[in-house]
């Protein structure tokens, strides 16, 4: 067998967007080269969203046993088996991985090098002995966990989310660092299944979201028990006998048993030998123009590893896009966030799509308007007993531009939102379509509805219906 391999395309990195562009190529006649250095499926399947979505889901399991008395049920302590939820855990990946598979993409028609891979020139790469020579290059090596050089921490145990699925001791005090969509998951999890949790965040929590949002779900957070410190910056970190010690700015220490790292997330770059290919990058990634392409016009770059939104979806979305513009160059796709939606899996959930509040009022100054709909006033929320919850949507006039939600199944109701952006829709088109009764998507339908308001019960309105009863 020869030790060089000439391909259409040559994709290093078999986490959702390399599979994603290796499928969707191979079936469209591209010979295809897939390269993984470590597991098929990358961070998603197994150390990000399966496992964290199938812990989430034990928790909640958990946690309904502690909330019954509203309902007439006893509410009660749950026995939880912490190394059983484990396995739960691990038996999710284990049904998914079979689709990510070596086999299954080696069925489809690619050849899948399981090594690490390097550039040796503009468009060729090394990995498992081979050399690949190809016609486009695509870097989907993702992200990893960003460890900040916190003193002692080098001679402390911790956790990353690439190392806690494989904890099978339920930590007695965990000890988040960070506040973002990681540490809070998981810190709500934890807490759940019996964990008493600390989170100690820098700035606020869930900073990147509405704060009208993040404000419902915090105070959710807090009354379950999870105590969470914002401004809270670690100068120091240090092992004890019992497990870990956290020296805050100001003097104060926090102690715990267990520490997980959720600070942010870094691009895989290392060991790519990008600067012989030409590539430009930075520690916040490779750089990439509209249409995914890095300085090197013949390797494109998508996913987190370009230093954008991090979100399996997005993946999914550029993998789309690279494979019109590598394959049909005569129809050039641009991939844009606008239209991009993200979820934050705490209970209740964080939802955002488009422009927040704030972004709206700072780009379209008058013209921008919020609507509002809470979920207190939403009959299924009411049956259920989750009316802790929130709809904002963004106008620029008529057109919807944004949408904030917080609420129980928000990543749900934020999906009609995303259409609507993505399809540059007007807000009528919300107001108009019938949503089923009762439902939590209701919430948005009413929230549409306010738009008009002002002119349905305005006085000129009422002066034209008292003048039009007068013909009978």
């Amino acid at each position: 067998m020869s030790d060089t391999l000439k391909v259409d395309l040559c994709i290093i990195g078999a986490g959702s967007g390399g599979l994603s562009v290796a499928a969707g190529a191979v079936q469209m006649g591209a010979s295809v080269v897939l390269i993984e250095k470590h597991k098929m499926g990358g961070d998603c399947l197994n150390y990000g969203c399966v496992p964290s979505k199938a812990l989430l889901a034990a928790a909640k399991h958990a946690h309904a046993h502690r909330t019954g008395e509203a309902f007439g049920i006893a509410a009660h302590e749950p026995e939880v088996d912490f190394p059983a939820v484990m396995d739960h855990v691990a038996s999710v990946i284990a049904a998914i991985a079979p689709h990510d598979s070596v086999e299954r993409f080696e069925g489809l028609g690619c050849t899948v090098i399981q090594d690490a891979a390097r550039f040796t020139g503009e468009r060729t790469v090394e990995a498992g002995g081979k050399t690949i020579e190809a016609r486009r290059v695509v870097i989907s090596t993702g992200s990893a966990p960003f460890v900040p050089p916190i003193p002692g921490l080098e001679d402390t145990p911790y956790f990353t989310n690439e190392t806690i699925f494989e904890n099978r001791t339920r930590p007695s005090r965990l000890i988040v660092i960070g506040g973002g969509p990681i540490g809070m998951e998981m810190a709500q999890a934890h807490m759940r299944l019996g964990s008493e949790v600390v989170v100690l965040e820098g700035a606020k929590a869930l900073g990147k979201d509405d704060p009208d949002i993040t404000a419902i779900a915090l105070k959710r957070l807090r009354e379950e028990g999870l105590d969470i410190r914002e401004g809270a910056m670690a100068e120091r970190v240090e092992k004890t006998a019992e497990g870990v010690r956290i020296h805050l700015k100001g003097g104060e220490t926090v102690d715990g048993s267990h520490l997980l790292m959720a600070v942010g997330r870094k691009p895989n770059v290392d060991g790519l030998d990008l600067e012989k290919a030409g590539i430009e990058y930075t520690k916040r990634g490779i750089a990439v123009n509209d249409n995914l392409v890095t300085s090197n016009k013949k390797v494109f770059a998508i996913g987190d590893v370009t230093g954008g939104l991090q979100f399996t979806h997005v993946a999914g979305y550029h993998a789309g896009v690279v494979i019109r513009n590598a394959l049909f160059q005569m129809f050039w796709a641009k991939a844009s966030t606008a239209h991009i939606p993200w979820v934050t899996y705490i209970d209740p959930e964080v939802a955002q799509v488009g422009m927040t509040e704030a972004e709206a009022t700072e780009k379209f100054g008058s013209k921008a308007q919020t609507l509002r709909w809470s979920l207190e006033e939403n009959d299924r929320a009411q049956a259920e007993r989750e009316t802790e919850g929130l709809v904002k949507v963004m106008l620029n006039g008529s057109k919807i531009v944004g949408a904030s939600i917080v609420g129980k199944g928000a990543g749900e109701m934020i999906q009609v939102w995303a259409y609507a952006i993505a399809n540059g829709q007007k807000i009528g088109s919300i107001a108009g379509y019938v949503a089923p009764y009762p439902t939590y998507g209701e919430a948005g339908k009413r929230a549409a509805g306010q738009h008009y308001v002002p002119k349905l019960y305005s006085d000129r309105t009422k002066g034209i219906v008292r003048f039009l009863s007068k013909f009978g």
